[in-house]
């Protein structure tokens, strides 16, 4: 366990940030990059087992706790400053330029990075590849955050294993790789999103760099066989980041790919290599981390100024983030470390908590107080504020997943209506509610997110997916209720037929060419053969219900291609004012198949059609706002003040 530098490893550090950062700009050939992350878990792992080794073999005289202690110390010395100097930029910057709402977010994360929980907190909002997320400033830091919390446990338990156990570390290991590797494929199947970001299905790829480190002493090859090695390891790195996207269930058994990659190039041991011991992989490697921090906020502004496609602001962003990165490394990183490096453990420990709660407790304050609302004009404020506008018993009364559907009522005790639907259906309830002459009768919310009505649907990559039971109980339910009440149908039928139509904003489709949802048998493609058959399973579904009570299904809403209320806002920042907008053409491109579908089901068992249009288009567009205020609360659900020009529509139902 000698002390030596690794040009290799440092070098490749130089790929993996080199891949992810050119990911995150959308740069062509590097789909893939996000395995980056994967290739930093591996060498993450190498080098902490190997710092822990070192103490162990070495018998120092050092307690295990004075060891640990001083562990966690160098790991937080290596970490906070720069994320810390991070974090308070934004949250300066972000005082100046980011209305309430955003605010208030970035504070939430700001604590929730500083505490080293940001993946916890991103898992429970978002997928990591959702459009959503590339307004997220501090989105990149769950990876930190999944390391430090694998710092946090690993020395702790092989000291354990060590003491009470045994002295050879190799079980410990192994068990935690495959427990931990099983866990990734199995919750990638299940549960794709919080596999993606929790420690329990990450942690095999840094206990794979510890068994590197264990057993890679063992081997003994010539170095020409150490070469190949070489080659053979960014070969599998460099197809990983080219044939890869984010349409992959990940990390799950694909992720062992570029993990096997990283691990034969730390195998190798080629410290002239001509891959990674050049003086720029060198370079690049020593700032990686300020690389990696400074990169991801400057995309979240191209973003926010819609320029992430522009190959111009592409370029001035990845010089922008060069110079911060490297201005960061070198005065924040190496100049932190050499003055918290000469001061004693508890001076060290106080001024990082100090620092810690400097910043957190403002951002504490900031959250609490709602985002520091009236810093920017109340028009502004307004435009932003319809991301908000929406049911404000959205949270308690429309779930996702597995979770049971509250079945909520909205209005008087006795039923009035039914809507049955997706997430478009609990969008414009209320107004369904309002629209009722009768208060004493009240709407029943069969909502469920991403929920199509076609009994027996399936989702090919989450398991969990209960629609199809959920449609199932609701047609064994809706003939126990009385068969004069009605029923509104609210579905995003164009999604299920041809994918989602959201760009991310590098202008590629999210989402993947394979369609999600099946009920027979996964398709491969948006298919004839496959939207035969949910369209099928839409009007038999349909005409089931309509055996029993009048049903009306309302016409597929606009859907904008852009998020209304940012895409307005931002540009109102900049002075400008922006209409989104769509053409009836385009309209008419995306939903003729859902309309043709409706008319069938209508001819066959006489359901009635309720169409939006009238209210949110004219004669050639459809439009995001009314009177400069937006009527969407993202790209395609209508926020309250939307739904609220919908209320004569639903009058044709009572």
């Amino acid at each position: 366990m000698k002390k030596t530098f690794r040009t290799d490893i440092n070098g490749l550090r130089a790929w993996a940030v080199v891949a992810v950062i050119f990911f995150h700009f959308g740069i062509p050939g590097f789909g893939g990059g996000f395995v980056g992350v994967d290739i930093f878990f591996v060498i993450s792992g190498y080098l902490m087992t190997g710092i822990i080794l070192k103490y162990l073999h070495n018998d120092s005289a050092k307690s295990p706790a004075l060891f640990v202690f001083d562990f966690y110390t160098a790991r937080a010395q290596r970490i906070i400053p720069a994320l810390f100097f991070l974090c308070l930029v934004l949250m300066v910057v972000g005082y100046f330029y980011l209305p309430s709402g955003k605010y208030e977010q970035l504070s939430t994360h700001v604590i929730g990075a500083l505490s080293f929980v940001s993946n916890i907190l991103f898992w429970k909002e978002s997928g990591y590849f959702d459009v959503s997320s590339h307004e997220k400033l501090l989105l990149h830091t769950w990876s930190l955050s999944v390391e430090w919390q694998f710092y946090i446990f690993l020395p702790v338990i092989v000291l354990l294993w060590w003491r009470f156990v045994s002295h050879k570390l190799a079980g410990f290991f192994i068990l935690g790789f495959i427990i931990s590797l099983l866990i990734s494929i199995v919750g990638t199947y299940l549960k794709p999103t919080p596999a993606f970001f929790l420690l329990p299905t990450r942690a095999w790829e840094m206990l794979a760099g510890g068994l590197i480190l264990l057993f890679g002493h063992r081997l003994h090859f010539s170095n020409n066989v150490q070469r190949w090695f070489e080659y053979a390891g960014y070969c599998i790195i460099v197809a990983s980041i080219v044939l890869f996207d984010s349409s992959m269930q990940w990390p799950g058994s694909w992720a062992m790919v570029p993990v096997l990659g990283t691990c034969l190039v730390i195998v190798a041991n080629q410290q002239q290599s001509i891959f990674s011991g050049h003086g720029i992989a060198q370079r690049l490697g020593d700032a990686s981390y300020s690389l990696y921090l400074w990169h991801w906020p400057l995309c979240v502004v191209l973003v926010y100024l819609g320029l992430a496609s522009s190959t111009t602001a592409i370029v001035f962003a990845l010089i922008a983030t060069l110079i911060l990165g490297f201005l960061s490394y070198r005065y924040i990183e190496t100049l932190t470390r050499q003055k918290l490096g000469v001061l004693n453990r508890p001076m060290f420990t106080s001024v990082a908590l100090l620092a810690l709660g400097l910043l957190i407790v403002p951002s504490i304050f900031v959250k609490l107080s709602d985002g520091l609302p009236y810093r920017l004009s109340s028009h502004i404020e307004a435009i932003f504020g319809e991301s908000d506008n929406k049911n404000p018993r959205r949270d308690e009364c429309h779930v996702a997943g597995s979770t049971p559907v509250p079945e909520c009522h909205y209005g008087g005790d006795k039923l009035g209506v039914i809507v049955l639907g997706d997430s478009h259906a609990q969008a414009i309830i209320r107004s369904v509610e309002k629209s009722m002459a009768d208060p004493l009768k009240n709407v029943l919310d069969w909502t469920l997110s991403s929920c199509p009505v076609i009994e027996g649907v399936k989702d090919r990559y989450d398991h969990d997916y209960r629609c199809g039971e959920f449609i199932e109980e609701t047609l064994l339910k809706e003939k126990t209720l009385p068969n004069d009440v009605p029923m509104i149908i609210v579905n995003r039928l164009s999604a299920t037929f041809f994918g989602s139509n959201e760009l991310n904003p590098h202008g590629d489709l999210v989402g993947g060419a394979a369609p999600k949802r099946y009920i027979t048998t996964p398709y491969d493609e948006y298919s004839n053969a496959y939207r035969i058959e949910m369209r099928d399973g839409v009007i038999n579904t349909l005409c089931e219900i309509a055996e029993n009570r009048t049903v009306y299904m309302v016409r597929p809403f606009p859907e904008m291609g852009a998020n209304v209320p940012d895409s307005m806002g931002w540009a109102a920042m900049q002075g400008k004012e922006k209409h989104v907008m769509l053409s009836l053409e385009d309209y008419f491109k995306r939903h003729q198949y859902a309309w043709d579908t409706q008319d069938i089901a209508a001819d066959r068992c006489g359901i009635k059609i309720l169409n939006p249009l009238p209210y949110l288009c004219d004669s050639e567009n459809c439009y995001g706002d009314v009177d400069g205020l937006p009527i969407y609360y993202d790209d395609d659900h209508l926020s309250e003040r939307g739904g609220q020009l919908l209320i004569p529509m639903f009058r044709q139902v009572f």
